[in-house]
């Protein structure tokens, strides 16, 4: 499974889940640590836990490495690390708040389908 493959994969599991507002950024060239961010976001903290589990779930069933994940208890702003692909699962509050789109307003998105 390549890179866009992987970062797909976590965005159907988070939709899976009624994530709202599923974004694919693709970041290649203005990162680092990264190729893509997958941004999504819950109403509640627990729908924001269900949603990091289920890309979870999904991501270990396809054989990906699950690197680490982040700030699941507080469930407001949940970190998924898969290597070259970052899920952050938001509480709708802390998404608006930190505005990650805004921050890497200039990685194009990318299709999820």
């Amino acid at each position: 499974m390549n890179v866009v493959e992987i970062a797909r994969l976590a965005a159907a599991a988070a939709e899976e889940k009624k994530a709202r507002n599923v974004t694919i950024l693709d970041i290649r060239g203005l990162s680092v640590f990264a190729d893509y961010f997958v941004i999504c976001e819950g109403n509640s903290q627990t729908q924001v836990q269900a949603i990091a589990t289920e890309i979870r779930d999904k991501v270990e069933e396809a054989g990906i490495t699950l690197k680490g994940m982040e700030g699941f208890q507080e469930a407001r702003w949940v970190l998924i690390d898969l290597g070259d692909v970052v899920v952050h699962v938001f509480h709708k509050d802390e998404r608006e708040f930190y505005g990650l789109e805004r921050l890497w307003g200039d990685a194009p998105q990318v299709n999820a389908i």
